[in-house]
């Protein structure tokens, strides 16, 4: 009896294992190293930005955690930041989460809500391009085995996803596609950030639980950019540093 209950108990693990997800919901955590993103961004010669940045080490902790959830179903998928509490700090405009991100991987399209400097903007375009290398490095990540990528995104930012074949949407947190399988974790090293999947959840989910955001101004990727680099042209060493992160 104990063989058979053994081999039943096998079976079942290998009957998960290999299911196929299609329809759930995915937790993200982002990480940043705040000391990082921070210094990248200081004049060098600028004492009193010295002293800001020895204040907010002696007081802040160097990496900031933030949540966000991703529902997908249908090869579409909606990536929420959750909201988070609390008084603005030194740096929030660099790492916080902007964008509410709706990806049609069928239709190729992304419709995403970025709220700048408390504006919304709504900008609708065709898919990100990344130009991705799989590599044989393995991970597993939320109890998934994933794959390695190497990737540029916008001509210049060097990623690092890991994706699984298990969940078979090539999309992923924020504005990360075109993998052959779900993005669970993704590293911009030279930002300092990530995200990595904390909790997949298998389940049914409502076609009205995936509609786009509609409010903010629309615009496309191009004219988004060109709008703020126009703001920004005079900003110094803070004006490319803004202008990448919030564009990614």
């Amino acid at each position: 009896m104990l063989p058979i209950l053994l081999l039943s108990g096998d079976i079942l693990l290998a009957q998960q294992s290999s299911k196929l997800v299609t329809s759930g919901t995915i937790e993200y955590e982002k990480t940043v190293n705040m000391y990082a993103v921070i210094k990248s961004d200081m004049d060098d010669n600028n004492s009193i930005g010295k002293m800001v940045f020895e204040q907010y080490q002696k007081n802040n902790p160097q990496f900031k955690k933030l949540k966000s959830t991703m529902v997908f179903s249908d090869n579409k998928s909606l990536h929420t930041p959750a909201i988070t509490e609390g008084s603005a700090k030194l740096g929030d405009e660099y790492v916080g989460q902007i964008n509410t991100t709706f990806t049609d991987v069928v239709g190729h399209t992304n419709i995403i809500q970025k709220n700048i400097y408390g504006e919304n903007f709504l900008v609708k375009d065709s898919l990100r391009k990344i130009k991705w290398k799989i590599t044989d490095e393995t991970r597993e990540i939320a109890g998934y085995s994933c794959r390695r990528a190497n990737g540029l995104v916008m001509d210049s930012v060097y990623v690092v996803a890991f994706y699984t074949s298990k969940i078979p949407v090539a999309g992923g947190p924020e504005t990360f596609n075109g993998l052959p399988g779900m993005i669970l974790g993704v590293a911009l090293p030279h930002e300092n950030m990530t995200w990595f999947a904390t909790k997949v959840s298998d389940g049914v989910i409502p076609a009205t639980t995936l509609a786009p955001p509609k409010k903010g101004k629309v615009v496309s990727r191009k004219q988004l950019h060109d709008q703020l680099k126009g703001v920004m042209k005079n900003w110094g060493k803070t004006g490319p540093y803004e202008l990448k992160v919030f564009m990614l």
